[in-house]
């Protein structure tokens, strides 16, 4: 063989095996996975990468999507925020995902937000959140306020007499708009400002002792006094630990958690918590048969000793929601797939079904759980019903005129009905 003659040959060799890795890579639809699995958030968001990989290995088993099996890309943001935005790009940009689903906190989702929307790709959001947003490239399958906060203060209202208010929250956003949004409803129930304390504290916060006894202490003057907590991450292991060290039950001052499901509960000494609750749209504990099954499927992906929560579910009614909206559309192309989603339904895993709506939130049920000693909780009120998610809170002035309808011809996050214009990209 001549020198040329061999150079085409490798030319040839080389080109095939390019094609091969294409077509390979063509098989495949990948689905990106923004979880972070170190720093602070691990303790809650690792546990959403597992559910992921669980779900994806069951849709390939089912024979994939559109003939092709997915494939999961799985980065480490590690609680950064900024790093968030970073790798939300690689996932789009180098990996060239279909989807992500990812993210926990309100600040990491603001960091990726403008990443989304430049590349225009989807976003499922699975985590309870404060609301005051509507953006097109985002699905919002957590809880919003109304269907989390609010009807958790009415809870404490109507069932526990709660008269003194401790809104205790870690120092971001999530926790200040949605205190933001309390505060003002419980001064249109009649709430003096003399009995809301608000208390922020930075994330991974350790030295709970001053503020536990600050709690005790405005708790104490003879009025029934509860903490509507919205503290984040590993934070939630000392201070609760700190209740427990002070002597602090739930029949004495009740806390009502939006951010500590049955993943934290599992690295504490829950004996002290029994009766303390958290407000959620699903517990371990429901039993109806679909729950039973995810829960069977999970321990056998994960071991027995794991157990399963809120944003676990929120994902599996998101991914389920893609991928009947990728099968109407026929393609992973965003615009197709953001169109068809709207008006997608699916079961959730309380015993009924949950739709998407124009608003990109969902319908969910509102359930009040109370701890156990064994760390799961017993419900112990619910909702009649599912819940729409309310993009925009009726309980602030400036939330109360906007609507979110991403359907044509509005195409519009945050449109004014007083004066019928629409204020831009939704947030």
């Amino acid at each position: 063989m001549t020198g040329k003659a061999k150079t085409l040959g490798l030319a040839a060799i080389a080109a095939a095996m390019m094609t091969t890795v294409a077509t390979a890579q063509e098989d495949t639809i990948k689905v990106g996975i923004l979880h972070s699995l170190s720093g602070t958030m691990a303790i809650s968001e690792t546990t959403l990468k597992d559910v992921m990989l669980m779900l994806i290995e069951e849709q390939n088993e089912k024979g994939g999507l559109l003939g092709k099996k997915l494939e999961a890309v799985v980065v480490d943001p590690a609680s950064d925020w900024p790093l968030f935005a970073e790798k939300a790009r690689e996932l789009i940009d180098v990996d060239q995902v279909a989807a992500v689903f990812g993210c926990w906190t309100s600040v990491s989702r603001k960091s990726v937000l403008p990443v989304f929307e430049e590349l225009n790709s989807i976003l499922f959001y699975p985590v309870q959140y404060e609301g005051e947003e509507s953006q097109r490239n985002v699905f919002y399958t957590g809880a919003a306020p109304n269907q989390q906060a609010i009807p958790a203060v009415d809870y404490l209202f109507d069932v526990e007499g709660v008269e003194r208010w401790v809104l205790a929250g870690t120092d971001y956003v999530y926790p200040r708009t949605t205190n933001k949004i309390l505060e003002a409803y419980l001064k249109d129930k009649g709430v003096a400002e003399e009995d809301i304390m608000i208390n922020y504290t930075p994330f991974g916060h350790s030295d709970w002792q001053t503020i536990v006894s600050d709690i005790k202490a405005f708790g104490s003057e003879g009025k029934k006094t509860a903490v509507v907590s919205t503290i984040n991450g590993d934070a939630n292991v000392p201070f609760y630990k700190e209740l427990g060290n002070q002597g602090i039950e739930a029949t004495d001052i009740p806390v009502v958690a939006f951010s500590v499901g049955e993943e934290e509960l599992a690295g504490l000494d829950t004996a002290p918590l029994v009766g303390h609750l958290a407000a959620w749209n699903y517990f371990q504990s429901v039993d109806t048969p679909e729950n039973a099954e995810f829960i069977e499927t999970w321990k056998a992906f994960t071991g027995p000793d794991r157990v399963t929560n809120d944003p676990m579910e929120a994902h599996y009614i998101g991914f389920n929601m893609w991928v009947k909206a990728v099968e109407m559309a026929g393609t992973t192309d965003t615009d197709a797939v953001i169109d068809a989603l709207v008006g997608v339904s699916v079961p959730n895993l309380t015993g009924g079904y949950s739709a998407m709506m124009p608003n990109h939130h969902i319908t969910k049920p509102v359930l009040i759980g109370e701890i156990q000693e064994d760390g799961q909780f017993d419900v112990v009120d619910s909702t009649d019903g599912l819940v729409p998610g309310d993009a925009w809170s009726d309980f602030l002035p400036d939330s109360a005129k906007l609507i979110s309808d991403w359907r044509k011809p509005l195409e519009c996050g945050n449109f004014n009905v007083e004066t019928a214009t629409c204020g831009g990209k939704g947030s």
